[in-house]
């Protein structure tokens, strides 16, 4: 039994000292819009694109979610703004989705 505590505490330990990262990730769910990157162009944004990523199991990720991607798909050639919307359901389904606004 006192083995079973001391490997507990060392995996507790172990977990608790996690790195900080860029997204804020929950253990068992992720709902999160943050903000990206905005320019001095200002004005209102007739147009937004966006392009999603897709994570299974932290194992396999396809899918292009950049910024070009994007505009792309908006069809904008002058970028505002750009957001990002992460969801990602106990680590094993991910989706990360840049929205950019332009014109």
């Amino acid at each position: 039994m006192k083995k079973f505590w001391s490997v507990f505490t060392l995996v507790a330990v172990g977990m608790l000292m996690g790195c900080a990262t860029l997204i804020p990730i929950g253990s068992l769910y992720t709902d999160a819009k943050l903000p990206g990157i905005a320019t001095s162009n200002g004005g209102v944004s007739p147009k937004t694109g966006e392009a999603q990523c897709t994570s299974v199991c932290a194992l396999v990720a396809f899918g292009d979610c950049s910024i070009d991607a994007a505009k792309k798909n908006g069809g904008i050639t002058k970028v505002y703004n750009v957001d990002v919307e992460v969801k990602n359901i106990l680590g094993i389904y991910g989706t990360y989705k840049v929205i950019v606004s332009g014109e």
